[in-house]
């Protein structure tokens, strides 16, 4: 009848419907909101492909070892302009590799989270190049002896520490594993300092050895990883 109100249960319907569409509403929001967030997380994270870098640098590393061993590289300034060069070799086909990828996806090299990685890494890797040079000024200054225990142990060692305190730092902008690849260079490191140089082993075979271990056998075992979890990773 004209004029006569809606029964209450006609209100209820309505309210019901109202309130159901103002939840579908509110979810299709957090959905969209959620999908946006992942994204800009994504654009965020360096998603180059790692395990050709880490293989190369293991490689690269681990040769290096044993030809500075087999050539008996054992004098403080000959230690250090060695591995210079080691590093430089290695940075270069580091910088190769992911130039081709970035090539490869038809994306540029610079991109924004490359630049983070690397002013990430840059402050440990530059304070490690500043002690070299330094240790590498004075080192013939020093006593034969005490040249040779600091630049044979303590310095590989300090090298170990900073950069997994560069790696550390940049996996804030990568992978989760990253930060825990810099962890054992970090852990690694300080507890050969602590440990100190075993009576069995020589300078020459505690430098080399320690520049083995961490720049070539820990890149290869962590590369290796990378190379079978990398694939499924992405396909998700």
């Amino acid at each position: 009848m004209v004029g006569q109100r809606p029964p209450a249960t006609y209100k209820l319907t309505i309210l019901t419907l109202c309130g159901k569409e103002l939840c579908m509403e509110s979810n299709w929001a957090a959905e969209h909101l959620q999908v946006i967030r992942t994204l800009m997380e994504r654009s965020a994270v360096y998603r180059r492909a790692l395990a050709p870098v880490m293989i190369y640098n293991g490689s690269v590393g681990t040769a290096a070892a044993v030809l500075g061993r087999t050539l008996k590289i054992d004098f403080p300034r000959n230690f250090i302009l060695y591995w210079a060069a080691v590093g430089l070799l290695a940075m270069a086909g580091s910088f190769l590799l992911v130039r081709r990828q970035a090539l490869k996806d038809a994306e540029p090299f610079w991109s924004p989270p490359t630049r983070r990685v690397t002013q990430a890494m840059l402050p440990p890797l530059v304070a490690g190049m500043i002690i070299s040079v330094v240790v590498l000024a004075h080192a013939e200054s020093a006593s034969v002896k005490l040249g040779s225990v600091f630049v044979m142990h303590w310095l590989p060692l300090t090298w170990v520490v900073l950069y997994g305190c560069a790696f550390h730092a940049a996996g804030f902008s990568m992978p989760r594993g990253m930060r825990l690849f810099g962890w054992g260079f970090i852990i690694g490191g300080c507890a050969l300092f602590a440990v100190g140089i075993p009576d069995w082993a020589t300078p020459i075979d505690s430098a080399h050895g320690i520049m083995g271990l961490f720049f070539g056998a820990l890149h290869l075992a962590y590369g290796v990883y990378l190379y079978f979890t990398e694939p499924r990773r992405n396909e998700t």
